[in-house]
């Protein structure tokens, strides 16, 4: 009897213990969070730097000095949080990047939105209690645990990108097929790659990975979706896809092969690497063209060779992979029609 009373005080209060509302919709939200400050802060800092114009540098360092709280924001708006619970998750962000990174911005948010969800409107002074509680949980579990989770999470990381860098072709297919795959489940492949803070080669291997999926599945399914579907999945998200994966898997491997060919190509040939200071560009491919921005961002970027690469991977053998395998698996039955039909 007790268990079911205080199930139904955590459902009173918004609390679902649900593992998609904490590990897909947070962490897709969090993203947005990331894309919304720092993502379009580096955007701003790019034309500045090709444009010279002050304003868009300043516009980024202000985009970039309030990323933490617009992450905690995105995830407490995910979890249902609204009024004081919201407004104190700012200081939760701010806290928990500046000593966990973005990962400990989702793990540290998480436990203090849903905590500060259970104590709010309990008492007569909630305008007190509310926030100093959600404070309170928040930087003390920053201190805590914050530098742990950045320490475990940066050298995950680097581990990556030192084997990226030591075995090109392997871990140019391992990164890009995993990133893709990523990028096009429900799950955030942006907010990854922020968390190891994915770079350098390896980014750019998770780039073209991140294109493979979203060119591949926009140009494959021209014929069902025609342009607003090439729209919609080539600048938007492959994730449109996921329904129909989910009726026929086999969908997939088109744009996956074409993932594992443009990696190694990328890390092999063309050198194509992420600027150090935008990891989230590595797991956004062409939505907003944010991966290709990436790429031209980094401070070696500008040969004749790295401008065909970048075209190359990031657009053109995509579309071109893609349709060789896709029309294959069509003749061999494996794809039908209207198997990508999307409802737009």
């Amino acid at each position: 009897m007790s268990n079911n009373i205080f199930l139904d005080f955590l459902k009173r209060k918004g609390v679902s213990l649900s593992v998609k509302k904490y590990f897909v919709d947070a962490f897709s939200a969090m993203a947005m969070g990331l894309f919304a400050s720092l993502l379009i802060g580096t955007i701003f800092s790019t034309i500045s730097t090709h444009t010279g114009v002050e304003f868009f540098a300043k516009m980024s360092e202000h985009c970039k000095a309030v990323q933490g709280a617009a992450m905690a924001i995105a995830i407490g708006c995910s979890l249902g949080a609204s009024g004081l619970v919201l407004f104190s998750l700012c200081v939760v962000g701010h806290a928990a990047n500046l000593l966990g990174g973005p990962l400990g911005v989702f793990v540290i948010t998480l436990l203090s939105c849903e905590l500060g969800k259970i104590v709010s409107k309990e008492t007569k002074i909630d305008i007190l209690v509310t926030p100093t509680v959600i404070i309170a949980v928040g930087t003390g579990l920053s201190m805590l645990i914050g530098p742990v989770v950045a320490e475990i999470m940066t050298a995950c990381g680097d581990m990556i990108m030192s084997f990226t860098e030591l075995q090109p072709l392997w871990m140019g297919i391992l990164v890009s097929v995993t990133v893709g795959i990523a990028l096009t489940l429900p799950i955030s492949s942006a907010a990854i790659c922020a968390s190891i803070g994915l770079v350098g080669l390896a980014g750019g291997a998770a780039t073209a990975g991140c294109c493979a999926q979203m060119i591949g599945f926009a140009v494959m399914s021209f014929k069902e979706n025609r342009w607003g579907g090439l729209v919609a999945q080539g600048l938007g998200t492959s994730m449109l896809q996921m329904g129909n994966i989910c009726k026929n898997p086999l969908i997939w491997i088109p744009p996956t092969l074409a993932s594992a060919i443009t990696g190694p190509l990328a890390t092999c040939v063309f050198k194509l690497r992420i600027d150090v200071n935008n990891p989230i560009a590595s797991g956004m491919g062409t939505c907003g063209l944010v991966g290709p921005i990436g790429i031209i961002s980094d401070a070696g970027f500008g040969s004749s060779l790295e401008w065909t690469g970048l075209v190359l991977i990031c657009i053109i053998l995509p579309a071109i992979l893609t349709l060789i395998f896709s029309s294959i698996l069509r003749r061999i039955g494996w794809i039908k029609q209207n198997d990508l039909k999307l409802d737009l």
